[in-house]
Protein backbone atom coordinates (compact mmCIF):
# COMPACT_ATOMS: atom_id res chain seq x y z
CA UNK A 1 0.00 0.00 0.00
CA UNK A 2 1.23 3.57 -0.80
CA UNK A 3 -0.92 6.33 -0.81
CA UNK A 4 -1.57 9.87 0.35
CA UNK A 5 -3.97 11.91 2.62
CA UNK A 6 -4.73 15.02 4.02
CA UNK A 7 -3.79 14.91 8.14
CA UNK A 8 -7.51 16.45 8.37
CA UNK A 9 -9.42 13.78 6.90
CA UNK A 10 -7.42 10.88 8.43
CA UNK A 11 -7.72 12.55 11.84
CA UNK A 12 -11.37 12.57 11.31
CA UNK A 13 -12.03 9.37 10.30
CA UNK A 14 -10.01 7.80 13.02
CA UNK A 15 -11.46 10.08 15.69
CA UNK A 16 -14.82 8.49 14.76
CA UNK A 17 -14.24 4.28 13.79
CA UNK A 18 -11.76 4.37 16.88
CA UNK A 19 -14.61 4.95 19.56
CA UNK A 20 -16.07 1.80 18.16
CA UNK A 21 -13.06 -0.23 18.73
CA UNK A 22 -12.77 -2.67 21.11
CA UNK A 23 -9.79 -4.46 22.43
CA UNK A 24 -10.53 -5.15 25.81
CA UNK A 25 -12.77 -8.09 24.38
CA UNK A 26 -11.28 -11.97 23.72
CA UNK A 27 -10.41 -10.94 20.27
CA UNK A 28 -7.51 -8.56 20.19
CA UNK A 29 -7.67 -7.83 16.80
CA UNK A 30 -11.10 -5.70 17.48
CA UNK A 31 -8.68 -3.31 19.18
CA UNK A 32 -7.34 -2.64 15.45
CA UNK A 33 -8.73 -0.46 13.05
CA UNK A 34 -8.89 -1.48 9.10
CA UNK A 35 -7.17 0.54 6.53
CA UNK A 36 -8.37 -0.92 3.32
CA UNK A 37 -7.82 1.00 -0.33
CA UNK A 38 -11.05 1.18 -2.53
CA UNK A 39 -10.36 2.79 -6.14
CA UNK A 40 -9.23 6.64 -5.13
CA UNK A 41 -10.47 6.17 -1.56
CA UNK A 42 -9.06 4.96 1.81
CA UNK A 43 -11.69 2.90 4.05
CA UNK A 44 -11.17 3.30 7.26
CA UNK A 45 -12.97 1.27 9.62
CA UNK A 46 -13.44 -0.54 13.07
CA UNK A 47 -16.06 -2.83 14.75
CA UNK A 48 -16.60 -4.55 18.05
CA UNK A 49 -19.31 -7.29 16.68
CA UNK A 50 -22.12 -5.12 17.94
CA UNK A 51 -21.47 -2.04 16.04
CA UNK A 52 -18.92 -1.25 12.95
CA UNK A 53 -18.18 2.24 11.58
CA UNK A 54 -16.90 2.74 8.71
CA UNK A 55 -15.61 6.21 7.00
CA UNK A 56 -14.43 7.06 3.18
CA UNK A 57 -11.58 9.18 3.08
CA UNK A 58 -10.38 11.24 -0.39
CA UNK A 59 -6.86 9.36 -1.33
CA UNK A 60 -4.23 9.53 -4.14
CA UNK A 61 -3.32 6.17 -4.00
CA UNK A 62 -0.08 5.02 -5.74
CA UNK A 63 -0.39 0.85 -4.76
CA UNK A 64 -3.23 -0.31 -3.36
CA UNK A 65 -3.10 -2.57 -0.11
CA UNK A 66 -4.94 -3.85 3.07
CA UNK A 67 -3.78 -3.71 6.83
CA UNK A 68 -5.41 -3.37 10.36
CA UNK A 69 -3.35 -0.74 13.08
CA UNK A 70 -3.74 -0.72 16.49
CA UNK A 71 -6.98 2.16 16.95
CA UNK A 72 -5.55 3.74 20.09
CA UNK A 73 -2.04 4.78 18.86
CA UNK A 74 -2.46 5.50 15.18
CA UNK A 75 -5.42 7.67 16.14
CA UNK A 76 -3.42 9.51 18.45
CA UNK A 77 -0.47 9.80 16.66
CA UNK A 78 -2.29 10.89 13.20
CA UNK A 79 -4.18 13.48 15.78
CA UNK A 80 -1.17 14.92 16.89
CA UNK A 81 0.59 15.76 13.46
CA UNK A 82 0.00 19.21 11.61
CA UNK A 83 -1.87 19.92 9.08
CA UNK A 84 -1.07 18.94 5.77
CA UNK A 85 -0.11 15.32 3.30
CA UNK A 86 0.44 12.39 4.95
CA UNK A 87 2.41 9.91 3.09
CA UNK A 88 1.11 6.15 4.01
CA UNK A 89 3.13 3.30 2.89
CA UNK A 90 3.12 -0.12 3.59
CA UNK A 91 5.20 -3.21 4.24
CA UNK A 92 4.10 -6.28 5.37
CA UNK A 93 2.38 -5.92 8.41
CA UNK A 94 4.20 -2.57 9.27
CA UNK A 95 3.11 1.64 8.33
CA UNK A 96 5.30 3.65 8.01
CA UNK A 97 3.64 7.57 7.95
CA UNK A 98 5.55 9.96 7.20
CA UNK A 99 4.63 13.80 7.33
CA UNK A 100 6.68 16.66 7.04
CA UNK A 101 9.65 16.10 9.57
CA UNK A 102 7.52 13.11 11.21
CA UNK A 103 8.40 9.66 10.31
CA UNK A 104 6.68 6.78 12.45
CA UNK A 105 6.50 3.40 11.86
CA UNK A 106 3.59 0.85 13.45
CA UNK A 107 3.53 -2.21 13.91
CA UNK A 108 -0.01 -3.62 12.39
CA UNK A 109 -1.54 -6.88 12.20
CA UNK A 110 -2.73 -8.77 8.72
CA UNK A 111 -6.46 -8.35 7.91
CA UNK A 112 -7.01 -11.80 7.36
CA UNK A 113 -7.98 -12.19 10.81
CA UNK A 114 -10.82 -9.09 10.73
CA UNK A 115 -13.95 -9.64 10.56
CA UNK A 116 -15.90 -8.86 7.75
CA UNK A 117 -17.56 -5.57 7.66
CA UNK A 118 -21.35 -6.23 7.66
CA UNK A 119 -23.80 -5.88 4.70
CA UNK A 120 -27.09 -4.67 4.02
CA UNK A 121 -29.40 -5.74 0.75
CA UNK A 122 -30.39 -2.15 0.14
CA UNK A 123 -33.13 -3.49 -2.54
CA UNK A 124 -34.72 -5.28 0.14
CA UNK A 125 -34.26 -2.72 3.18
CA UNK A 126 -36.69 -0.28 4.56
CA UNK A 127 -35.08 2.98 4.17
CA UNK A 128 -35.65 6.40 5.40
CA UNK A 129 -34.33 9.56 4.79
CA UNK A 130 -34.20 11.94 7.79
CA UNK A 131 -33.21 16.05 8.01
CA UNK A 132 -30.62 16.14 9.90
CA UNK A 133 -32.02 18.46 12.70
CA UNK A 134 -35.28 16.02 12.68
CA UNK A 135 -33.10 12.82 13.74
CA UNK A 136 -31.03 14.56 16.45
CA UNK A 137 -34.10 15.94 18.57
CA UNK A 138 -35.85 12.66 17.91
CA UNK A 139 -32.97 10.54 19.16
CA UNK A 140 -32.33 13.30 22.03
CA UNK A 141 -35.73 13.40 23.03
CA UNK A 142 -36.30 9.02 23.34
CA UNK A 143 -32.65 8.23 24.21
CA UNK A 144 -32.60 10.22 27.89
CA UNK A 145 -36.27 7.31 28.60
CA UNK A 146 -33.79 4.38 27.36
CA UNK A 147 -33.29 1.95 30.57
CA UNK A 148 -30.05 0.58 31.50
CA UNK A 149 -30.93 -2.41 33.09
CA UNK A 150 -29.37 -5.36 30.75
CA UNK A 151 -31.55 -7.88 32.53
CA UNK A 152 -34.31 -6.46 30.03
CA UNK A 153 -32.35 -5.82 27.13
CA UNK A 154 -35.50 -4.40 25.07
CA UNK A 155 -35.44 -1.22 27.07
CA UNK A 156 -32.05 -0.58 26.88
CA UNK A 157 -32.68 1.02 22.96
CA UNK A 158 -35.12 3.02 21.16
CA UNK A 159 -38.13 1.40 19.88
CA UNK A 160 -38.33 2.30 15.67
CA UNK A 161 -41.87 1.43 14.89
CA UNK A 162 -44.82 2.74 12.44
CA UNK A 163 -48.37 3.27 13.77
CA UNK A 164 -51.21 4.38 10.83
CA UNK A 165 -49.04 5.85 8.54
CA UNK A 166 -46.77 7.28 10.96
CA UNK A 167 -42.56 6.56 12.16
CA UNK A 168 -42.81 6.84 15.81
CA UNK A 169 -39.00 6.42 18.21
CA UNK A 170 -40.27 5.74 21.52
CA UNK A 171 -38.22 4.68 24.86
CA UNK A 172 -39.38 3.55 28.60
CA UNK A 173 -36.60 2.55 31.30
CA UNK A 174 -40.27 1.48 33.66
CA UNK A 175 -40.58 4.65 35.09
CA UNK A 176 -40.69 7.46 32.47
CA UNK A 177 -41.98 7.04 28.71
CA UNK A 178 -40.94 9.29 25.44
CA UNK A 179 -42.37 9.02 22.29
CA UNK A 180 -41.92 11.16 19.27
CA UNK A 181 -43.93 10.88 15.80
CA UNK A 182 -41.02 11.71 13.63
CA UNK A 183 -42.31 11.53 9.84
CA UNK A 184 -45.00 9.80 7.50
CA UNK A 185 -44.17 5.97 6.45
CA UNK A 186 -44.78 3.65 3.58
CA UNK A 187 -43.39 0.58 5.05
CA UNK A 188 -43.47 -0.79 8.00
CA UNK A 189 -40.99 -1.52 10.57
CA UNK A 190 -40.88 -2.61 14.44
CA UNK A 191 -36.68 -2.51 15.31
CA UNK A 192 -35.26 -1.79 18.77
CA UNK A 193 -31.75 -0.02 18.23
CA UNK A 194 -29.55 0.10 20.77
CA UNK A 195 -29.24 3.47 22.41
CA UNK A 196 -25.23 3.28 22.61
CA UNK A 197 -25.72 2.78 18.52
CA UNK A 198 -27.68 5.92 18.29
CA UNK A 199 -25.50 7.63 20.52
CA UNK A 200 -22.16 6.82 18.69
CA UNK A 201 -24.50 8.47 15.69
CA UNK A 202 -25.21 11.68 17.24
CA UNK A 203 -21.64 11.95 17.92
CA UNK A 204 -20.58 11.26 14.49
CA UNK A 205 -22.72 14.34 13.08
CA UNK A 206 -20.69 16.61 10.90
CA UNK A 207 -21.39 20.33 10.70
CA UNK A 208 -21.61 19.91 7.17
CA UNK A 209 -24.60 16.66 7.41
CA UNK A 210 -28.02 17.78 6.26
CA UNK A 211 -29.87 14.19 6.09
CA UNK A 212 -29.39 11.28 7.78
CA UNK A 213 -30.32 7.96 5.53
CA UNK A 214 -31.36 4.89 7.85
CA UNK A 215 -31.81 0.96 6.57
CA UNK A 216 -33.46 -1.59 8.35
CA UNK A 217 -32.93 -5.33 7.27
CA UNK A 218 -34.45 -7.97 9.65
CA UNK A 219 -31.68 -7.83 12.30
CA UNK A 220 -29.69 -4.65 11.74
CA UNK A 221 -29.66 -0.92 11.09
CA UNK A 222 -27.47 0.90 9.05
CA UNK A 223 -27.19 5.04 9.87
CA UNK A 224 -25.34 7.00 6.65
CA UNK A 225 -24.34 10.41 7.06
CA UNK A 226 -22.33 11.43 4.13
CA UNK A 227 -19.18 9.49 3.84
CA UNK A 228 -20.17 7.54 7.23
CA UNK A 229 -21.95 4.70 7.69
CA UNK A 230 -22.44 3.10 10.86
CA UNK A 231 -24.08 -0.57 11.36
CA UNK A 232 -25.56 -1.87 14.32
CA UNK A 233 -27.46 -5.25 15.12
CA UNK A 234 -30.97 -4.61 16.29
CA UNK A 235 -32.13 -5.97 19.74
CA UNK A 236 -33.95 -8.99 19.22
CA UNK A 237 -37.09 -8.98 21.65
CA UNK A 238 -40.85 -7.55 21.56
CA UNK A 239 -40.79 -4.16 22.80
CA UNK A 240 -43.80 -3.56 25.14
CA UNK A 241 -47.18 -2.16 24.40
CA UNK A 242 -46.65 1.19 26.03
CA UNK A 243 -49.29 3.30 23.88
CA UNK A 244 -51.58 1.63 26.43
CA UNK A 245 -50.04 3.74 29.00
CA UNK A 246 -50.25 7.17 27.66
CA UNK A 247 -53.49 8.91 29.14
CA UNK A 248 -55.12 10.61 26.09
CA UNK A 249 -57.00 13.09 28.42
CA UNK A 250 -56.50 14.16 32.41
CA UNK A 251 -58.08 15.56 35.24
CA UNK A 252 -55.53 18.55 35.70
CA UNK A 253 -53.84 20.73 33.42
CA UNK A 254 -51.49 23.61 33.39
CA UNK A 255 -49.55 25.62 30.86
CA UNK A 256 -46.37 26.83 31.83
CA UNK A 257 -43.39 28.94 30.84
CA UNK A 258 -41.12 25.93 29.97
CA UNK A 259 -37.74 27.99 31.62
CA UNK A 260 -40.18 29.32 34.65
CA UNK A 261 -40.66 25.78 35.46
CA UNK A 262 -36.98 24.52 34.21
CA UNK A 263 -35.89 27.15 37.33
CA UNK A 264 -38.84 26.41 40.26
CA UNK A 265 -37.64 22.23 39.55
CA UNK A 266 -33.88 22.79 39.57
CA UNK A 267 -34.56 24.72 42.91
CA UNK A 268 -36.46 21.86 44.13
CA UNK A 269 -34.16 19.32 43.03
CA UNK A 270 -31.63 20.91 45.25
CA UNK A 271 -33.29 20.64 48.54
CA UNK A 272 -34.61 16.77 47.18
CA UNK A 273 -31.18 14.81 46.73
CA UNK A 274 -31.45 12.91 50.58
CA UNK A 275 -34.61 11.54 49.37
CA UNK A 276 -34.09 10.22 46.05
CA UNK A 277 -35.58 13.46 44.15
CA UNK A 278 -38.56 12.72 45.49
CA UNK A 279 -41.07 16.65 44.81
CA UNK A 280 -44.59 17.10 46.14
CA UNK A 281 -46.07 18.95 42.59
CA UNK A 282 -49.43 20.89 43.45
CA UNK A 283 -51.46 22.19 40.71
CA UNK A 284 -53.68 24.90 42.36
CA UNK A 285 -56.57 26.22 39.99
CA UNK A 286 -57.74 29.52 42.07
CA UNK A 287 -54.77 30.69 42.80
CA UNK A 288 -53.59 29.83 38.91
CA UNK A 289 -50.20 28.21 39.52
CA UNK A 290 -48.09 25.28 39.89
CA UNK A 291 -45.65 25.08 42.91
CA UNK A 292 -43.16 22.59 43.76
CA UNK A 293 -42.36 21.58 47.55
CA UNK A 294 -39.28 19.44 48.95
CA UNK A 295 -37.55 18.71 52.11
CA UNK A 296 -34.48 17.75 53.22
CA UNK A 297 -34.52 15.98 56.66
CA UNK A 298 -31.53 18.02 57.79
CA UNK A 299 -31.11 21.27 55.76
CA UNK A 300 -34.24 22.58 55.57
CA UNK A 301 -37.24 22.70 53.15
CA UNK A 302 -38.32 24.55 49.93
CA UNK A 303 -41.65 25.93 48.35
CA UNK A 304 -41.24 27.29 44.66
CA UNK A 305 -43.65 28.49 42.17
CA UNK A 306 -44.86 29.66 38.98
CA UNK A 307 -47.55 31.19 37.22
CA UNK A 308 -50.17 28.59 35.08
CA UNK A 309 -52.72 28.30 33.08
CA UNK A 310 -54.58 25.84 35.15
CA UNK A 311 -57.72 23.61 34.85
CA UNK A 312 -58.87 21.75 38.13
CA UNK A 313 -56.76 21.16 41.11
CA UNK A 314 -54.35 17.95 41.94
CA UNK A 315 -51.22 17.09 44.02
CA UNK A 316 -48.38 14.21 42.40
CA UNK A 317 -45.22 13.07 43.38
CA UNK A 318 -42.23 12.73 41.28
CA UNK A 319 -38.41 12.29 40.84
CA UNK A 320 -37.29 16.13 40.15
CA UNK A 321 -34.81 14.48 37.93
CA UNK A 322 -36.91 13.04 35.92
CA UNK A 323 -38.93 16.54 35.13
CA UNK A 324 -35.87 18.27 34.53
CA UNK A 325 -34.87 15.92 32.05
CA UNK A 326 -37.65 15.86 30.06
CA UNK A 327 -37.67 20.04 30.05
CA UNK A 328 -34.55 19.81 28.44
CA UNK A 329 -35.37 17.99 25.66
CA UNK A 330 -39.10 19.47 24.56
CA UNK A 331 -39.05 22.06 22.20
CA UNK A 332 -41.15 24.45 22.86
CA UNK A 333 -41.52 28.06 24.76
CA UNK A 334 -44.74 26.34 26.40
CA UNK A 335 -45.10 22.91 28.64
CA UNK A 336 -48.00 21.41 29.41
CA UNK A 337 -48.41 19.33 32.46
CA UNK A 338 -51.09 16.96 33.12
CA UNK A 339 -52.10 14.27 35.28
CA UNK A 340 -55.58 13.01 36.98
CA UNK A 341 -54.90 11.73 40.46
CA UNK A 342 -51.68 11.45 42.50
CA UNK A 343 -51.43 7.60 41.15
CA UNK A 344 -51.86 8.27 37.19
CA UNK A 345 -49.37 8.79 34.95
CA UNK A 346 -48.29 12.59 34.74
CA UNK A 347 -47.96 13.71 30.78
CA UNK A 348 -45.50 16.51 29.74
CA UNK A 349 -45.99 17.82 26.16
CA UNK A 350 -44.99 21.41 24.37
CA UNK A 351 -48.24 23.39 24.13
CA UNK A 352 -49.49 23.44 20.98
CA UNK A 353 -52.26 21.75 18.90
CA UNK A 354 -50.84 18.56 17.92
CA UNK A 355 -47.83 17.90 19.55
CA UNK A 356 -45.12 15.48 18.32
CA UNK A 357 -43.25 14.69 21.34
CA UNK A 358 -45.00 13.40 25.32
CA UNK A 359 -43.36 12.39 27.50
CA UNK A 360 -44.69 10.49 30.43
CA UNK A 361 -43.38 10.57 34.06
CA UNK A 362 -44.65 7.52 36.66
CA UNK A 363 -45.73 8.53 40.22
CA UNK A 364 -43.68 8.24 43.22
CA UNK A 365 -45.55 6.94 46.74
CA UNK A 366 -45.76 9.63 48.45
Amino acid sequence: MRLSVTQENLARALNIVGRVADGKTGLPILGNVLFRTEGTRLLVAATNLEIAATCYVGAKVEMPGVITLPAKLVGEFVASLPKGTLELTTDDTKMTITSGGYTSVINGVVADDFPELPTIDESQAVQYSVAVVDFKQAAQQTLVACGHDTSRPVLTGVYWHTVEGQLYLAATDGYRLAERQLMASQSDIAAIVPASSLQEVLRSLGDTTEAVDVLFDDTQVRFRLDDIEITSRLIDGTYPNYRQLIPRQSETTAKVHANDFSRVVKVAGLFARDSGGSVTVTIDDEKQNISIHSIASELGENVSSADADVTGNGVITLNSRYITDALHVIDGEQVEFRFSGKLSPCVLSAVGDEPNYVHIIMPLKS
